[in-house]
């Protein structure tokens, strides 16, 4: 019986990617228009969207935002998620109101047809090199000015201890100091069981709910770099406490290490 589920398994896996690498092939010539021109960013944006809703739609995955959390779509945040899975991109685009770009690894420019998104509209950081993230410090800082809101895994990578929370960096929450503006945890509770990432990953996920929570928006306005590491602290706090509270993960008993 456990060798039909892995089977079935990684047939599903098998038509996700499959079914996703069709869809964004159909849709790759409007993006290669709409992302020529910065002004037609944002049309792209919704063409995302699009893209998302086809891929789990098609793969039998359903999503559900929980909780009533109201976001100002004309407002700038960091948005800032635990990092699960390669679903957690897709359904960002479905859970989150606003219009945001995404900081990405700079690995993602080596990715064909997909590297398009990072080239102008996305940003990408070689955490390698001190100039490559100031570089990408100072265009998130631009964008923002422009109302746009960033994306960032403060994991920075799918963490090997998924679903447990890995250690966080201090970019999205310098960004959200420096400009002043809200920062707004997210928390993913299903995407590292629908589609696993690992070594194991082809022998489990499956078609299922990706539930998602939107926290608060936790205000940095008068804050300074002397406060960046208890925005940290509160941010992987807000996201602990509701993977403990959905039996996700096990209270911890030491310490957290952040």
């Amino acid at each position: 019986m456990r060798s039909v589920k892995n089977f079935l398994s990684r047939i599903w896996r098998g038509l996700f990617f499959l079914n996703g690498a069709v869809m964004f092939l159909l849709l790759f010539p409007f993006f290669k228009i709409l992302l020529s021109s910065e002004k037609w960013f944002p049309h792209a944006f919704r063409l995302k969207r699009v893209l998302a809703r086809l891929i789990t739609f098609n793969s039998g995955i359903c999503v559900k935002k929980i909780g009533d959390t109201v976001l100002d779509t004309r407002q700038a945040y960091v948005f800032c998620p635990n990092h699960t899975s390669f679903l957690d991109i897709v359904v960002s685009y479905l859970v989150i109101p606003n219009y945001f770009h995404y900081i990405g690894k700079a690995e993602l420019l080596k990715v064909p047809f997909f590297n398009i998104f990072f080239r102008k509209m996305n940003i990408v950081v070689d955490r390698g090199s001190i100039m490559a993230s100031h570089r990408a410090f100072q265009r998130s800082c631009e964008d923002i000015d422009k109302h746009i809101s960033i994306a960032i895994f403060p994991e920075a990578t799918i963490p090997v201890t998924t679903p447990e929370l890995g250690n966080f960096k201090n970019g999205p929450f310098k960004l959200a100091i420096e400009k002043q503006i809200p920062i707004v945890p997210i928390t993913y509770l299903d995407n590292w069981r629908i589609l696993p990432d690992g070594k194991k990953s082809l022998r489990r996920g499956g078609p299922g709910c990706s539930r998602v929570i939107i926290h608060e928006p936790i205000p940095t306005t008068g804050l300074g770099d002397d406060d960046m590491a208890a925005l940290k602290k509160k941010v992987y706090l807000t996201i602990r406490k509701s993977l403990e509270e959905h039996k996700i993960t096990e209270p911890k008993t030491v310490p957290v290490k952040i």
